[in-house]
């Protein structure tokens, strides 16, 4: 399955990108297995290496300018098949640091471009988690993290590659600490022998549920539903501002749903 983010970036097989004349982006920062294990179920597992790479400030040479100034960045980040032990390839969870510019702890808005994502996320880092979701995107759909939550991203499917487009705050800052101090994040995704994802509460945290849906329309943040998120910029660049100002929008993240 993939989608076409009418932006010109393609994902080569080995996690590197090709870009259009007409769009910058930079060469790919990998992630190691080495970089995550002290957020998985199962530090010591083996699995691929690098477990996905990154390209950060991706877009059109004709909004360079505007992105710079609206404080936004658009990055694209292609996993690989396979498994960490018992679980799919996944990032290791973060909360997004404070924004200096506009002193939120900013939100994340993601559209999966090729394969089966699960955004997970949880409203605190701390001993209790508070709400956790787990919300299962194809190519298309989007999701939306919300200010202060933690979250991380999950390849839903071990057999082929997962890649998605995400737009974030341009000065991002990926806090770890209390993901790490509790080995990771309060639920982890386990494949069963039909590779289907179950949950397994991290018993570091205390008890809570986990919320599992499909990925949902964001009309109360202006995103169309059926437009690329890039294309939407590219013909309303205001539609997106919440992204680094999410104040703009103060009264939609209490009680957000993902």
């Amino acid at each position: 399955m993939k989608f076409d983010p009418k932006l010109g970036v393609r994902c080569s097989s080995d996690l590197r990108f090709e870009y259009d004349e007409d769009v910058f982006g930079p060469s790919p920062e990998f992630r190691h297995l080495d970089d995550i294990r002290r957020s998985l179920a199962d530090p010591k597992c083996t699995g691929p290496d690098p477990v996905y790479s990154i390209v950060m400030d991706v877009g059109r040479r004709e909004h360079r300018d505007q992105l710079e100034r609206r404080m936004l960045l658009f990055g694209v980040v292609a996993f690989a098949a396979g498994r960490l032990g018992d679980e799919p390839v996944r990032s290791q969870g973060h909360i997004h640091a404070i924004a200096p510019h506009c002193g939120w702890s900013t939100p994340e808005l993601f559209e999966i471009w090729e394969g089966r994502a699960i955004i997970y996320a949880q409203e605190r880092a701390s001993d209790d988690p508070g709400r956790c979701v787990a919300v299962t995107a194809n190519p298309g759909e989007k999701v939306v993290v919300p200010p202060e939550w933690a979250h991380c991203v999950i390849n839903a499917d071990p057999e082929n590659r997962m890649t998605f487009g995400a737009w974030c705050d341009r000065r991002y800052g990926f806090v770890y600490d209390e993901v790490r101090a509790h080995g990771g994040l309060a639920w982890f995704p386990i494949l069963d022998a039909r590779q289907n994802i179950r949950w397994e509460r991290n018993p570091r945290y205390r008890t809570a549920e986990i919320s599992v849906r499909g990925a949902r329309a964001y009309p109360e943040l202006g995103l169309i539903h059926d437009l690329p998120m890039y294309e939407q910029f590219a013909a309303d660049p205001e539609s997106l501002q919440w992204v680094s100002q999410p104040a703009r929008v103060a009264d939609v993240w209490t009680g957000f749903e993902l």
